[in-house]
Formats: structure tokens, sequence, C-alpha cells
């Protein structure tokens, strides 16, 4: 079993509003990724939802396999809220996919190779790249869980590879490494 986490509650304080609602082709970011995600292998999605919760709200899907959590310490940073969608993620889970709002352009093709990918091979961390530059989503294995719950909020889950090297598959998806901060960087991006 794979569960996507859907991170979705951080300030967006450069970007102006929540990036969750910027437009994608007529609708908006939140419901681009839920729908890519439902056509993948996760097997459940957990959406992390924190500043301006209520404005994203009403485009999250009513769905079997969508599940909201809140992290009302969103303010803290995304290690609070991945540890807060955590708590919701299933025990038979033996995967974690964590895909952060802002990387709105990774194709569902390319998250089903990392979920097979993941599923032969079951390393600690596994992480896309994209003309070897690492990108978006990690996968984790569910054995590394207790070790990010212990992660102080100050620090992201990068600082766990040093005792637990990621392996790299390099895929064929310049989405990977494409994310967005600023407007600036949106318009760019989604060109």
């Amino acid at each position: 079993m794979i569960t996507g986490i859907l991170l979705s509650a951080g300030l967006s304080q450069r970007f102006g509003s929540p990036k969750a609602l910027a437009d994608l082709h007529g609708r908006t970011v939140i419901e681009h990724l839920q729908s890519t995600l439902l056509t993948t292998a996760c097997d459940n999605i957990i959406v992390v939802l924190g500043n301006g919760a209520q404005d994203i709200m009403p485009f999250i899907f009513i769905h079997s396999r969508i599940r909201v959590v809140y992290n009302k310490n969103y303010n803290l940073g995304q290690t609070s809220s991945l540890q807060e969608g955590l708590k919701a993620v299933d025990a038979k889970s033996q995967g974690i996919l964590l895909l952060p709002v802002d990387c709105p352009l990774v194709q569902a093709s390319t998250i089903n190779k990392l979920i097979d990918h993941f599923k032969k091979t079951a390393p600690d961390i596994l992480i896309p790249s994209y003309l070897h530059k690492k990108g978006h989503p990690p996968i984790l294995h569910q054995r590394l869980i207790p070790e990010v719950f212990y992660l102080p909020l100050s620090r992201g889950l990068n600082s766990l590879f040093a005792g637990h090297p990621p392996q790299i598959l390099e895929m064929d998806d310049p989405g990977i490494v494409k994310s967005f901060n600023t407007l600036e960087e949106w318009e760019k991006i989604k060109e």
C-alpha cells in the first residue's frame, strides 16, 4: 500500500495567496493535483491543510481515497505539516509519497513509475531526478516514520539523507524539478 501526502498548509508569503488556489488551465492547482494522484497507484491520499484551509476546502474532492487533515501549527513550517500528515497514514502503508502543492507539474506516469520501482526495491528513500537534478515527489519507506516524528521542526526531510542515502531514479519528466514560490515563478513554469 502506498499513501500520497499532498502538502498544502504553508503560508505562501512570497506568492501572496494560497498556492493551492493558483489557476492552472481553468482549475485550481489543488484540483489538478488531486486528479493527478487519483489516476496513480496511490492507495490513499492525505491532503494536509493549514493556512487558507477555509478557502481551499471547497476545492477538495469528496472521494473515498482522499482524507483531509488540518495542521494547526502550519506556521512552524513544512516539517510540522509532514508530521501531521503522517499521523493519518494507514499502518499497512509500505511507502509514503510526498507531494508539495507547489510542484503541480509532475506527471501521473512518473508517479506510477516511482511507486513501481519503490515496491520492487523498497529503499529507505526514493527520489526522482530529471537531468541529474533531484526533485519531487520522494517516497519514504514506512520504517522511517518514527525518525520523521523526531525531526526538529527547523530541519527538513533532507536531514535524514545522511543516515539514509536516498536511491535516485532518473526520470524523463521536467515537472519533477518545476516548483514555484512567487507569481513570477508560477507564470514561468506553467507555460
